[in-house]
């Protein structure tokens, strides 16, 4: 098989492109701009391209399929020859769906916390010595890829994205790959660029649980209201399955879950992640790990990578990295490391950068969300304006937003820095919140230098 990305440089496509290259299948690919560790990853496997930008001439008629990703632009000089040649065009979810026809589907969505939970299966499952093909958002340690796909495995564990699938699909990722076994971890209004109504997005949700094959089920978030109703208001022939929070404690900066009068460790902590925790063992229990072999494995889980990952500490102080960047996320990750560590002020800095979170009319859904921080920052590159093509605004718009006197404004890289190598760190944790990378701040560097 001859395989072409269009885009390969995508986290899901670039991954994808090397699970097909190590099944022995001939692939290509084109990019416009390679980002790490995309670049050196495609590198490793020989498939980086020689030369970065669109080379319609790649495009042959001895091409099986193509793959576009949702980089790509629907006048993409590659994606219009491979039109003219009547090539087969995918998306990737599109493809996965094709490869996996077969297999049991387990289809994890939400708007936060899928990463997670697909992380927690997949930790599981390997632990207990499951086959299995899978497709997660983020690098696992003991994985060497985020994709993989084989002929035996009768199952396939899969990260359900709701954005739009391709420039010439507009269907959200997670709606084509008619789910098995289904769960929805939350819903919080998140890609206003595509669903500009709080309903719109939530109808995505609705959709998808339509999507589970008859006689599937539906393993669902009951402490999140919206969640809980699109739960009941579903009249298809899925079965529903709730999850809410196990009891758990807090010894000694260690979360435990409570299960039978025994108390399990965990390495992850946070309310948001026992709730995730739930989510995955209810997967599991229908994949054939039972209760106690899922609390057995998953307390050596150590969460999947920029998901409150640790990035240094000493003896007074810790240094988190996390992912979140949508209000809901935020809010939740500032919580768990509050309650983590009580007697610890916490220094919390986002990054706003996707074009919900810039957006004026969507920045007031900001509003409260880092209350529980000691010091609360928010960091806009002013690049990211420029690049985004809007128009800049500046403190007095986001502390009204965010409505917090005393939350500090920084929109230049080194300025940041500058200020967060300068404070006391003695019973202080610092955590820093972005799905960018804060203008390209080393947090290992700066970790090194204030710890």
């Amino acid at each position: 098989m001859r395989i072409h990305f269009i885009a390969i440089g995508g986290s899901a496509m670039h991954n994808l492109a090397i699970a097909l290259a190590k099944k022995g299948y001939q692939v290509t690919g084109s990019d416009d701009v390679l980002f790490e560790p995309s670049a050196s990853r495609l590198g490793q496997f020989g498939l980086r391209p020689g030369k970065e930008g669109w080379y319609p001439e790649k495009i042959t008629k001895d091409i099986d399929a193509v793959i576009l990703g949702m980089h790509a632009r629907a006048d993409n000089p590659e994606l219009l020859k491979a039109q003219e040649l009547e090539l087969r065009i995918y998306s990737y979810p599109e493809y996965i769906y094709e490869y996996s026809k077969n297999k049991l589907r387990v289809v994890i969505g939400g708007s936060h916390g899928k990463t997670t939970i697909t992380s927690m299966v997949l930790h599981v499952l390997k632990s207990a010595g499951k086959d299995f093909d899978y497709l997660v958002g983020a690098q696992l340690e003991g994985f060497e890829t985020m994709v993989k796909l084989s002929e035996e495995a009768p199952v396939i564990v899969i990260e359900g994205d709701e954005y739009l699938s391709s420039p010439i699909d507009r269907r959200p990722k997670f709606h084509l790959y008619q789910a098995d076994i289904g769960v929805i971890s939350g819903i919080a209004w998140d890609h206003i660029n595509v669903f500009p109504t709080f309903d719109s997005y939530v109808e995505q949700f609705r959709l998808f649980v339509k999507t589970i094959r008859p006689g599937g089920k539906l393993i669902y978030s009951e402490s999140d209201s919206e969640v809980k109703q699109v739960a009941a208001g579903d009249q298809s022939e899925v079965e529903k399955i709730p999850y809410n929070l196990p009891a758990y404690n807090i010894k000694y900066g260690v979360t435990n879950i409570i299960v039978g009068g025994k108390e399990c460790p965990l390495q992850v902590f946070g309310e948001h992640n026992l709730l995730n925790l739930e989510a995955a063992r209810l997967v599991c229990r229908n994949l054939g790990v039972g209760t106690e072999e899922f609390y057995t494995y998953i307390g050596s889980f150590k969460g999947a990578a920029r998901r409150l990952e640790l990035v240094g500490k000493n003896e007074n102080a810790n240094f988190f990295k996390d992912f979140a960047h949508a209000p809901s996320k935020l809010r939740a990750t500032i919580h768990a490391v509050r309650v983590q560590f009580p007697e610890r002020k916490l220094v919390a800095c986002i990054e706003l950068h996707t074009f919900s979170s810039l957006n004026k009319e969507f920045l007031e859904q900001y509003a409260g969300t880092m209350d529980e921080a000691d010091t609360a920052i928010v960091f806009i590159d002013k690049k990211t304006f420029e690049q985004k093509k809007m128009s800049p605004y500046g403190s007095e718009t986001v502390n009204t937003a965010f409505g917090r006197d005393d939350l500090l404004f920084f929109n230049d890289p080194q300025e940041l820095t500058n200020y967060l190598e300068k404070l006391d760190y003695k019973d202080a944790n610092l955590l820093m919140m972005s799905s960018g990378n804060f203008g390209g701040i080393d947090l290992k560097a700066l970790s090194v230098k204030i710890l």
